[in-house]
């Protein structure tokens, strides 16, 4: 007789999640709050649906694709005007803090620009660092998909970061 394993809780699953989730969110739109409002929002939706998302063999998978879909779906995150910030935990440097923040505050308006799937593909491959394979899946594309919006997406940051250079 086999034994079956016990499905994790949905608060044992947030705790272990949660902070992965958030990164996650703050790597798609850009800024702490509107990720914490994304999270938040799935985190809701999951609570509803626990029973049925318990039983699949990744949860925490099943919600980080959660929250890239909200991210996708939200139309209301880029009507505004808000400023791009972002503000990762960093070890101190002696490096000019100045010229960081500049850098930092220039990639995150350079990413906002790109359309939200690019974005989204940019940050699950290098951010999350997977696979086409896996992304694709995530977002439901083929593999090819995926190549070829990541492909547009570093020719359009190419192409702004050449345009700053002659300015």
């Amino acid at each position: 007789m086999s034994e079956v394993e016990p499905a994790l809780s949905y608060v044992e699953v947030v705790r272990a999640n949660e902070r992965r989730l958030l990164r996650l969110g703050v790597m798609l739109t850009g800024n702490e709050h509107t990720a914490e409002d994304l999270v938040q929002t799935v985190l809701a939706r999951a609570h509803r649906k626990w029973g049925r998302i318990s039983r699949v063999g990744r949860p925490e998978a099943y919600l980080r694709t959660m929250v890239v879909n909200e991210f996708l779906g939200w139309r209301r995150l880029r009507k505004n005007n808000e400023l791009l910030l972002a503000e990762p935990i960093e070890l101190p440097t002696h490096d000019d803090i100045g010229l960081r923040q500049a850098q930092r505050d220039a990639t995150w308006r350079l990413l906002a620009k790109l359309p939200r799937k690019q974005r989204a593909v940019l940050v699950l491959r290098y951010y999350e660092d997977l696979p086409d394979a896996e992304i694709a899946e995530l977002l439901g594309v083929a593999a090819a998909t995926v190549r070829s919006n990541a492909a547009r997406a570093l020719a359009t940051l190419r192409e702004h970061l050449s345009a700053e250079e002659t300015n």
